[in-house]
């Protein structure tokens, strides 16, 4: 467990978010631990477009070099660094990803958004909690997911059906998941978010912590 390694009552600084955000992708993920090496987090994902991931807390130019060299096709980079710092050590064979953001919260009660015409259904698997908002007629019209290790909360996977879309959904989802989340002990949030979900969790809260640059190798 991530909170067995790190002191959750630390400030939330990037190392601290980013730490305890890989461990909580890779209970929400059903993957192997992370493995630090040298300070960057090897999550072995053992998927055939995702074989292997690393974190990088923070940019370091000769880390990056190492594992650039060492790489197979399949293999992922998340970097807490702005896409303009990483792409000019990239070779060729390296795809960038969108913009993402490093995001974290400390959580909070609250009220259950009302919302006509739908209800949610929230369910555990360990430290894996999910939730499903669904339509009258049963539709699966959002979803999302929590990782729970020690203070830390990680938050995946959170999908609104473009068919009910700006309709509060989102928080519903997050609501519910921050809920569960406090009633297993956790104090604070942590996230990964496209930069349109980025803008959804800030009007919740949530504060930026980093730029994330996402990179995947190629076969070349």
């Amino acid at each position: 467990m991530f909170a067995d390694a790190m002191n959750p009552a630390a400030p939330l600084d990037r190392l601290t978010v980013a730490r305890a955000w890989a461990w909580g992708w890779a209970i929400s993920r059903g993957t192997a631990a992370p493995v630090d090496h040298a300070g960057v987090l090897r999550i072995a994902v053992g998927r055939p477009d995702q074989t292997v991931r690393h974190v990088m807390p923070s940019l370091d130019a000769p880390t990056l070099r190492r594992l650039i060299e060492g790489a197979e096709a399949g293999t992922w980079l998340k970097i807490c660094a702005d896409r303009a710092q990483v792409a000019p050590l990239l070779p060729a064979h390296w795809r960038l990803h969108e913009p993402e953001f490093l995001m974290g919260t400390a959580l909070g009660t609250g009220k259950l958004p009302a919302l006509a015409g739908y209800r949610h259904e929230l369910d555990r698997e360990g430290a894996l909690w999910r939730v499903q908002v669904l339509s009258e007629s049963g539709e699966v019209a959002a979803s999302g997911q929590a990782a729970v290790d020690g203070a830390f909360a990680t938050f995946d996977q959170i999908v609104t059906a473009e068919s009910h879309r700006r309709r509060g959904l989102g928080r519903r989802v997050m609501a519910a998941l921050s809920g569960a989340a406090l009633s297993r002990g956790a104090t604070h949030g942590v996230l990964v978010a496209t930069e349109a979900g980025a803008a959804l969790y800030q009007t919740l809260g949530w504060a930026m912590v980093s730029p994330v640059t996402a990179a995947q190798c190629l076969p070349r």
